[in-house]
């Protein structure tokens, strides 16, 4: 019973600690109180000084249709381990040490639905400072596998949000599937249509790095496929403040469905960006129900001259509704779940 108590006091305030030597503050909205009295917490330490080893196991803990949050805190480790949220748990919030040296890290390949490191069907996800690599093809110098699908992160639950993480891989990197989702001071890593998808989501102040010098370079590599299918569907990708850098040549997306949609506003786009910026793939012929889109960008890439010429010139207010954050955040979702103040 000591132990267990002595664990416990350990436990906090080393969560405690954490949070105050990063600078970071973690309040509940609604009422500006620390966060650690409020929601309950759950620690996983590969060591074994915590109450899991594995942080699926700790995912398993939590009950079904669970109503309240319930912290998660990951302390730095490889952990070797495909994780999976399901439906029918939301309110999960998955806390990393730090996004350099808490990893999640699996290896498969070819299948959309198997594949993923980690796999998010829930609503009300916050996911921070974790590191979701997929090492089928990665990391590229040391992997002699043919590039195929090898997802690093699945995202098929509403209201999903990510700070400060990390998604490493090749081909298919991150499927942003389906929903609203936010992603603030993420790296997204890979060569082919590595973020991909038919979500609703706005990621703000992102480092997209491309591996493009994998690619054949008269075939090169492609940052995004979005997929939206019909004309009233709400989904886009969303780039706003964001950089993008790597090696090799790079276009900034192609159409995965009829009627893609991408925005690049206040992007720094570095040389790597082939000239003419986009792609049709299957839909040549229907150019004119694709929006891609840049606006306000800057950087070696960002001259838009030689672009494709029906790449969409948006209004202003058309550019203003889509990069604010009212775009994905429709019912103050954002708002609800536990602030994390970046330092």
């Amino acid at each position: 019973m000591a132990l267990h108590f002595l664990k416990s006091v350990v436990f906090l305030f080393l969560f405690l600690f954490y949070g105050l030597a990063n600078g970071r503050i973690l309040l509940w909205p609604s009422i500006g109180i620390s966060i650690f009295g409020f929601i309950p917490t759950i620690y996983v330490d590969q060591s074994g000084f915590a109450q899991f080893q594995k942080i699926q196991a700790a995912i398993d803990s939590i009950p079904t249709n669970n109503s309240h949050w319930v912290c998660i805190f990951i302390r730095p480790g490889l952990y070797q381990e495909q994780l999976t949220i399901p439906l029918d748990k939301p309110f999960i919030y998955l806390k990393g040490s730090d996004v350099k040296n808490t990893i999640v890290m699996w290896d498969s390949h070819d299948s959309l639905i198997t594949s993923p490191t980690f796999s998010s069907f829930a609503e009300n996800i916050v996911v921070e400072k974790l590191n979701f690599t997929n090492s089928y093809n990665y990391p590229p110098m040391n992997k002699k596998n043919p590039m195929k699908p090898a997802l690093a992160t699945m995202v098929s639950g509403d209201k999903t949000s990510f700070y400060d993480c990390a998604f490493s891989g090749i081909q298919d990197t991150l499927l942003d599937d389906n929903g609203k989702h936010y992603f603030k001071q993420c790296t997204i890593e890979g060569a082919m249509d590595f973020i991909f998808g038919n979500g609703q989501s706005i990621y703000e102040d992102c480092t997209i790095l491309v591996n493009a010098g994998l690619v054949s370079e008269n075939y090169g590599g492609y940052i995004t496929a979005q997929g939206r299918s019909h004309p009233n569907d709400a989904s886009a990708f969303v780039f706003k403040n964001c950089k993008v850098i790597g090696t090799g040549k790079t276009l900034l997306g192609r159409a995965w469905r009829a009627y893609a949609r991408v925005l690049f506003y206040k992007t720094s786009l570095s040389n790597i960006i082939v000239p003419r910026g986009w792609d049709a793939w299957s839909y040549k012929g229907h150019e004119n129900q694709l929006t891609f889109s840049e606006a306000e960008c800057d950087g070696l890439g960002a001259d838009t001259s030689k672009r494709v010429k029906w790449e969409k010139k948006l209004s202003k207010d058309m550019v203003e509704s889509l990069t604010d954050l009212s775009f994905i955040n429709t019912d103050n979702w954002i708002n609800d779940q536990p602030v994390i103040l970046l330092s």
